[in-house]
């Protein structure tokens, strides 16, 4: 048996964003602010929804791209994507989908960008710490 310890690990890659304007001029911007108005009050944290883990919530809720970050849609490959989600191959409306409740979800900031959050910890260790608390901890806190 192998006892309890701490593993420091460390991600490093590049990832190559295709260029993009700012988010105030994408028109479907008012898309994901009407969503964003229209559901605040009643939004709960997805990761504490899942694991039923409100407690370790902190901070403000904020909306997370779950598939498609907006700056990565100049690059969508919408074959690949209309597999996934019918009826988005249309060049034209992506950016209304990738601002809809179908591309949004509530986290959080602990959750969205935080040390963990799922803009931080690989995918498979964010899918972890719903059913392991305390998995992952700040490299400082790391032994």
């Amino acid at each position: 048996m192998t006892a309890q310890h701490d593993q420091l690990v460390t991600h490093s890659y590049r990832v190559a964003y295709p260029a993009h304007g700012p988010r105030t001029s994408d028109p479907h911007y008012v898309d994901f602010e009407a969503y964003r108005r229209a559901t605040h009050a009643t939004a709960a944290c997805l990761f504490a929804s899942a694991s039923g883990s409100a407690a370790e919530c902190a901070g403000e809720l904020q909306l997370h791209h779950a598939h498609i970050e907006w700056a990565m849609l100049n690059e969508v490959d919408l074959a690949v994507l209309e597999r996934d989600y019918p009826g988005v191959s249309d060049a034209t409306q992506v950016g209304a989908w990738v601002e809809s409740a179908a591309n949004l979800v509530w986290y959080c900031r602990k959750h969205h960008i935080g040390v963990g959050g799922v803009h931080d910890a690989s995918a498979a260790d964010f899918e972890a710490e719903r059913y392991v608390r305390g998995l992952i901890a700040a490299a400082k806190e790391a032994t």
